[in-house]
């Protein structure tokens, strides 16, 4: 097994959570991920963040395609390793 993870970047804290939940659904994900506030050095404005989503994925079983294109309905990214 590999640590494969998938970091997928999303605009605002409510779009993290709508795609936390909705991973297990679209993708059979066995463990809802917890988004993670992601303040750049030096930000003074909580509301510029950015959130993150970590995926582990150890069977290396979801396609990084799929991914981007699931994300992108919440005008996210996924972040290349």
């Amino acid at each position: 097994m590999s640590d494969v993870r998938h970091v997928l970047v999303l605009p605002d804290r409510d779009a993290a959570e709508e795609v936390a939940e909705a991973l297990g659904e679209r993708f059979g994900v066995d463990e809802e991920p917890r988004p993670v506030r992601d303040a750049l050095a030096g930000e003074d404005d909580a509301e510029d963040a950015q959130w993150l989503v970590v995926l582990r994925d150890e069977a290396g079983r979801l396609d990084p395609g799929e991914l981007n294109e699931f994300v992108a309905e919440w005008e996210g990214w996924r972040e290349e390793p």
